[in-house]
């Protein structure tokens, strides 16, 4: 299985134990920034292996997670802050696990946007979101 995972946008704490039960137990991690997870990954004792999975080389990095998992791996794709693809590397990959029918599924977290728009105080009932 490959999972989008969202992590921590600021406080290490806002990070759920289905998440970390996750990462615990795919077999590698695919992260934006190995230097800026491993932060991350040491807080919860985890020790699964990472690669790099970046703006730069999605492409074939991509190619790379797909055939992990048709070798049976597990595997975690997360972003230095929030959710993968929203803003972050991610897309894709999911584009091509779904022209390729390979099943995935994510694991919600915090919300940048949303956790701004409920602080500001602006009318919720509807809303866009155009990016960064």
């Amino acid at each position: 299985m490959i999972y989008f995972v969202a992590t921590p946008i600021g406080n290490l704490d806002d990070f759920s134990f289905r998440a970390v039960e996750v990462l615990k137990n795919c077999d590698v991690i695919a992260c934006e920034d190995t230097r800026h997870s491993k932060i991350l990954l040491d807080h919860y004792g985890i020790k699964a292996k990472t690669i790099s999975y970046h703006k730069f080389n999605e492409n074939t990095s991509a190619d790379g997670i797909i055939e992990l998992e048709k070798a049976g791996k597990n595997i975690a794709v997360i972003s230095d802050a929030g959710m993968p693809v929203i803003s972050d590397p991610g897309n894709i990959l999911a584009k091509k696990l779904i022209e390729q029918n390979i099943k995935f599924t994510i694991i919600p977290g915090a919300n940048a946007g949303l956790s701004a728009l409920v602080l500001s105080g602006f009318d919720a009932s509807k809303f866009a979101f155009f990016g960064f």
